[in-house]
């Protein structure tokens, strides 16, 4: 006859802390159920695995630094009409163009919600287990130049490379000095065909020259990044000012 009275310690150290909370319920459900030993195993397995996943989800999104509340739930549709509802659901459940290194830009005017967009696509993405940083552009510029500084650059790209997605929220902010775009570009190329990015602009391409001072390297960095993208143009006016109309409207 089996000992039962191991199995506690048998599960904490084997690391199955979801098996080893719920192996006596789950015990007696198979008993009322009538389970089969294999059944049983099944649902315990399915409960550490599913509870492994969520913590797994809930790490990725802790080290991906977006910002909370941005998800594809709270972002109304309605009041941008530019945005093609259907496209952005597409590339947030599917995570193929992640996987073959492809980037996504958002151009568009402040307040249109290129930054709830690209962090609702991240949220959805990372519950399909892909990793993310959400970063403002001029921030990572600024620890890219203090790197290249200490000489420790290349190390800090491939770190970053680590990462499938990296969000780069407003661009269009960078200042046009060679030290700063340089290190951007050489961000830019070291991802190219290898890892995604997520880029919001309120600067479209022909106005880049204002981001890299030099017009080889502009031409250079979108060459790369249109090479294998989607682009999203938002028209609309202001997002944050539809939304504060409507809720205007709505107390009348």
């Amino acid at each position: 006859m089996s000992n039962t009275a191991t199995l506690p310690l048998l599960l904490k150290q084997l690391g199955l802390p979801s098996m080893l909370k719920h192996w006596e319920d789950e015990a007696t459900r198979a008993k009322d159920k009538h389970l089969s030993y294999a059944e049983y195993l099944s649902k315990l397995s399915n409960l550490e695995v599913s509870n492994r996943r969520q913590k797994r989800i809930d790490r990725y999104i802790k080290e991906s630094k977006l910002p909370p509340g941005k998800t594809l739930a709270s972002f109304d549709f309605k009041v941008v009409s530019s945005i093609n509802s259907a496209q952005i659901t597409a590339l947030a459940e599917n995570s193929s163009w992640v996987n073959q290194g492809q980037n996504l830009i958002v151009f568009g005017p402040s307040g249109v919600g290129k930054t709830h967009l690209a962090s609702a696509i991240a949220y959805r993405l990372i519950e399909q287990g892909i990793r993310a940083l959400f970063i403002q552009t001029t921030t990572l510029v600024q620890k890219l130049q203090l790197a290249r500084k200490e000489y420790k650059l290349a190390d800090a790209i491939a770190k970053l490379s680590r990462i499938p997605l990296l969000i780069l929220d407003d661009i269009g902010y960078v200042k046009k000095s060679e030290a700063e775009t340089s290190v951007l570009f050489e961000l830019i190329a070291d991802r190219y065909e290898n890892k995604s990015l997520i880029i919001t602009s309120n600067q479209p391409f022909s106005e880049w020259d204002q981001i890299f001072p030099d017009n080889v390297m502009a031409v250079a960095a979108i060459d790369r990044l249109v090479h294998h993208s989607t682009i999203i143009n938002v028209t609309d006016k202001s997002y944050r000012s539809k939304q504060s109309e409507e809720r205007a409207k709505s107390k009348k």
